[in-house]
């Protein structure tokens, strides 16, 4: 009999910790470099998170990859080949995540991306059936900047962007919904991160007069061109991206960015949120959490990026464990099948349905439209 009740006790002894397997998740961010002011809180928020994520033990590896395309990548094969993570979140930049994505596919680990191009999970292949991503894509966005557009009587416009994967993918879907929208686009400029001129782009786009000009920039270096039309007297409407939505733009932009328009996830302008909004009140948390670490005003779209990425995880991971234990091929099948059918997850940025052919799974609920006041994210509509 003790011999029976010796045995039992072992068993259960084995069983628990399978249950409750520590979870090995990858975090490659740009935390220092051009993207740094996007990066900075997305490692923030992970300062935040639990020890715990959807009832298993979690150990956050993070790494910076300082915006460079050539570090993420080794980021993401230090995380399959020597951590074995069960999945990788990153990274902060378009052109970063597209390098990360073969290491992912190679070694089947799911892969959350927290950069904006539609390029990152489109089109859907043996590949990229591993990686999803947690901004709203561009497409969605220039969908509601043509939009605004139009509504305002804009019918001209010039168009500036990153010589990079989110400049280009910008340019492709403005000009997409610039067709429907029946707004001609009569320049269109590109400049590096890096640039400290592009005096000479901005006045081949001012001799073609537009009515607006967009900027296809991210984080800081996207206040360059901006200052510079200021400076040059451009009198036209000025339209960002929402890979602007932070306080640094703000810093370094000054009085020269007042005025101007970006489409933005409910999170930027949570308090100006009618109570209805599905967003809300997690963007209202969220931000109390975040502010109450690092300071009022230090709020950015970015670090809203990175917690959901948690909440995704959050969801999908119980699901994952059920079938498998972590730190196994099975699992990372089983969580990877998990995040494609998260639904109806209310987030910072809308409502993440996920599904074999969306692997973003925003709606319109994704996004406004803000202007900048004084300083200020005010919504627009």
């Amino acid at each position: 009999m003790k011999l029976k009740l010796a045995v039992a006790a072992l068993a259960a002894a084995l069983v628990i910790p399978a249950a409750h397997a520590q979870v090995k998740i990858g975090v490659t961010l740009s935390a220092t470099g051009p993207a740094a002011s996007l990066g900075i809180p997305e490692r923030n928020t992970f300062q935040l998170l639990p020890a715990t994520v959807g009832g298993q033990p979690v150990q956050w590896i993070v790494l910076d990859d300082a915006s460079d395309t050539t570090k993420a990548r080794q980021n993401a094969e230090k995380f399959v080949n020597e951590d074995k993570v069960d999945v990788i979140v990153g990274s902060t930049t378009t052109p970063n995540s597209l390098a990360m994505i073969e290491a992912a596919a190679r070694s089947k680990t799911p892969m959350v991306s927290m950069a904006a191009s539609a390029r990152i999970v489109e089109p859907i292949d043996d590949a990229k059936r591993w990686v999803f991503k947690t901004p709203q894509s561009d497409a969605l966005m220039a969908s509601a900047i043509t939009q605004h557009m139009g509504d305002s009587g804009v019918k001209t416009v010039g168009f500036i962007g990153f010589n990079d994967a989110y400049g280009e993918g910008w340019a492709q879907e403005f000009q997409k919904f610039a067709d429907v929208r029946k707004l001609k686009v009569v320049g269109s400029e590109r400049y590096s991160r890096t640039d400290t001129s592009v005096t000479g782009q901005v006045l081949k786009l001012m001799a073609a007069n537009p009515d607006a000009i967009l900027i296809a920039g991210s984080g800081t270096p996207a206040a360059l061109p901006q200052k510079t039309l200021v400076e040059r007297g451009y009198k036209g409407k000025i339209y960002q991206t929402h890979g602007v939505a932070n306080a640094d733009f703000l810093r370094v932009g000054g009085k020269d960015v007042n005025g101007t328009l970006l489409p933005a996830g409910p999170l930027l302008v949570a308090s100006q949120l009618p109570d209805s909004n599905d967003s809300k009140k997690i963007a209202l948390d969220y931000t109390k959490m975040y502010e109450g670490k690092f300071g009022a005003g230090s709020l950015s779209t970015f670090g809203g990026h990175a917690y959901d990425a948690y909440l995704i995880l959050n969801a999908a991971i119980p699901e994952a464990a059920k079938k498998a234990k972590p730190g196994t091929p099975e699992f990372r099948a089983a969580l990877r099948d998990a995040i494609e059918n998260v639904k109806n997850l209310k987030a910072t940025h809308g409502v993440f349905n996920m599904s074999s052919q969306d692997h973003n799974g925003l709606d319109q609920r994704a996004r406004v439209i803000v202007r900048i006041d004084n300083g200020q994210w005010k919504l627009a509509q």
